[in-house]
């Protein structure tokens, strides 16, 4: 008897359905080497094992998902390969004769364990809205002006350590730099300002070996999707050593991704006008007469089981492909799996602050956990998580899943 109902009807669920289709890396036994998988409600879908059972991709596409164990490959691939993967798999998942070749390729996601879903090439961290800047800039400088001259005329942007991020639910330890101490000489130890970054990270696909990446073609070549972000900061550390220089240990230690990479064309319904500017863009830069590229993505702050923040995206300043064009315009190459964050994402009200630093006005007001205990930046054994989502076409949800790690003591 045919099959009326779809993989879609079966496995899909809110946030999970055909509208995202968001890409994973998952050990499905013990002791074998990851699988490179598709995300259909709470079931990973094994993609090399679905394309040999169904059949029915180009050789090139075939390639990217078979024995593969990242998708370092589907990256590497370009824009053509990811739009015929994903119109397949919209494909399979919609027609009711697959649906028993979906099912036998599909592990619930409780029983799998999650690995990185690409290697992580260069990694730049920017500082894109306004608010958190702003806010920033009023604690550190309170009698100055709170945005830096040139903060308006170029997205910020300093280089991180790429193999230091990690997979949502690595514990990341607390780490140990140089502190300013009042009146004394500075000292070595645990950082005791250890702090959130709630950020939206993007991965780069495609290549462009001589770099100047025009904002159309970040958009429609090289952005392949994007996951939650955790930039952990030590801000002792960072307050001592971040000038004249930037950050270096006090960023290094660790930075958290979730596992699940949502495609860049699952966002389209998400996409929205970002700021008006209030300053002229440099032509690189100018998106005044592009397609709209700011995201509505709303970003949930859990600190244990307290939630504290929800930061939206919407309000960035800077969009994705304006960084990306930023990041190239030098000449400076782009290779698949490079990495980029958006910087703290901070809306206009307390609580939409994307960084303990903020919501506490740098220690001053400080939170009362669920225990009932104060803390203004991060104790020992405290887990944080982030949650996303963003609207997608119709009444449904795209969601990001979580983006958590426990915070274990220094060495």
């Amino acid at each position: 008897m045919t099959n009326k109902f779809t993989a879609v009807d079966l496995l899909g669920k809110h946030g999970f359905g055909v509208e995202n289709l968001p890409y994973g890396s998952v050990y499905i036994e013990e002791n074998t080497v990851p699988r490179v998988v598709v995300r259909l409600g709470d079931h990973a879908i094994d993609l090399g094992f679905l394309e040999s059972t169904i059949g029915g991709l180009s050789s090139k596409a075939k390639d990217t998902v078979t024995d593969q164990p990242t998708i370092d490959a589907l990256l590497a691939a370009g824009r053509p390969i990811w739009s015929e993967l994903r119109n397949w798999l919209t494909h399979i998942f919609t027609n009711p004769s697959h649906t028993a070749a979906v099912k036998a390729a599909a592990t619930s996601v409780s029983d799998v364990n999650m690995a990185m879903p690409f290697t992580v090439g260069d990694y730049v961290d920017f500082y894109a809205s306004e608010n958190h800047a702003t806010n920033i800039g009023r604690i550190l400088r309170p009698n100055e002006e709170p945005l830096k001259p040139n903060w308006k005329h170029l997205p910020v942007s300093y280089h991180g350590r790429a193999s230091t991020v990690f997979i949502s639910g690595t514990p990341v330890r607390r780490p140990k730099g140089i502190r300013p101490e009042k009146d004394a000489n500075p000292s070595f130890g645990p950082s005791r300002k250890l702090d959130i970054e709630a950020e939206i990270g993007f991965i780069v696909g495609g290549s462009a070996p001589q770099g100047e990446v025009s904002l159309a073609e970040a958009a429609e070549n090289h952005l392949f999707g994007a996951v939650l972000f955790n930039d952990w900061s030590a801000r002792d550390i960072q307050a001592f050593e971040f000038v004249p220089l930037g950050p270096n240990l006090s960023k290094s230690f660790a930075s958290t991704i979730s596992a699940w990479v949502v495609p860049w064309e699952a966002l389209d319904a998400a996409r929205v006008m970002p700021p008006s500017r209030d300053k002229a863009l440099l032509p690189y830069l100018d998106d005044s007469d592009a397609d709209p590229y700011g995201l509505d993505i709303s970003v949930e702050i859990h600190i244990d089981d307290q939630h504290v923040s929800t930061a939206p995206y919407s309000t960035m300043y800077w969009t994705a492909p304006q960084m990306l064009a930023h990041m190239t315009v030098n000449g400076a190459a782009i290779r698949p799996g490079d990495f980029f964050g958006s910087g703290t994402i901070s809306g206009s009200e307390p609580n939409q602050r994307g960084s303990l630093m903020e919501m506490t006005l740098g220690g001053k007001v400080p939170l009362i956990a669920s225990t009932g205990e104060n803390f203004s930046y991060l104790r020992d054994g405290q887990q944080v998580t982030l949650r996303g989502s963003a609207p997608g076409p119709g009444e449904s949800i795209i969601s990001f899943g979580e983006c958590t790690a426990t915070v274990l003591p220094a060495t």
